[in-house]
């Protein structure tokens, strides 16, 4: 590996949660680096709350470390502020791999996805999420953060940023991933995405749900050590 990579976690969760991957990348023995969004992990929540504050994040976080180009692996959520980021600092970033990142956004799409952000329910039908939410983000309420992640769904449903002329845009070289099994993003719209990235290619995980934690990280590093060589 070249480059410094940087890590990026999903809706709801840390760079905490992304820690084996980051350890398995370690022995590589490349540079890898983890963050917090904004409201995340712990961190204070910002000014705003969205994709566009997340790649200024990342951008503060590039510049604080005097960091000047990376690789960035994005998971879910991670994934759209990757490149997010590439499209508004292309000079920032070398390779992009997403795995698991809701590109078809819509807002039936995204009111389907906020359906199952209640936190009473949470609370109520599966407190050991809640727990791990409390914990993963604490200080930080994990139900603000909830709402505030609900409201950033709508509002990517009504107008995504990400749409195929920005896509087109964005010429840094760009691996999309999605597990079979995965049943929030959508296949046949993540093909599209790598056809319209002019340096883009999608790849198909057997046996692969969404969860991060139920991905084999053994082929996970691979497909990342090989995009990022």
């Amino acid at each position: 590996m070249k480059n410094d990579v940087l890590i990026l976690h999903g809706a709801l969760g840390s760079a905490s949660q992304l820690e084996p991957v980051k350890a398995a990348l370690e022995t590589s023995g490349c540079s890898v680096h983890s963050m917090d969004f904004s409201g995340h992990g712990g961190a204070a929540f910002g000014d705003q709350f969205g994709i566009e504050q997340f790649a200024s994040d990342v951008l503060q976080w590039l510049d604080k470390h005097s960091i000047s180009k990376v690789d960035i692996f994005g998971y879910s959520m991670g994934g759209y502020v990757a490149l997010w980021f590439a499209h508004e600092y292309p000079e920032r970033v070398d390779s992009i791999v997403t795995l698991g990142t809701k590109f078809d956004w819509s807002v039936e799409s995204a009111s389907h996805e906020v359906k199952k952000m209640n936190p009473e329910k949470i609370l109520e039908k599966i407190p050991a999420f809640a727990r791990i939410l409390e914990k993963r983000h604490t200080p930080n309420d994990w139900k603000e953060l909830m709402q505030k992640t609900s409201s950033m769904m709508l509002g990517l449903g009504e107008k995504p940023l990400l749409i195929p002329e920005v896509f087109k845009s964005i010429e840094n070289p760009t691996l999309i991933c999605l597990g079979d099994q995965d049943d929030m993003a959508d296949r046949q719209y993540s093909e599209d995405v790598a056809k319209w990235l002019p340096n883009g290619k999608f790849l198909l995980l057997e046996n692969t749900p969404h969860p991060i934690e139920k991905i084999s990280l053994a082929e996970l590093t691979n497909i990342l050590t090989r995009a990022f060589h």
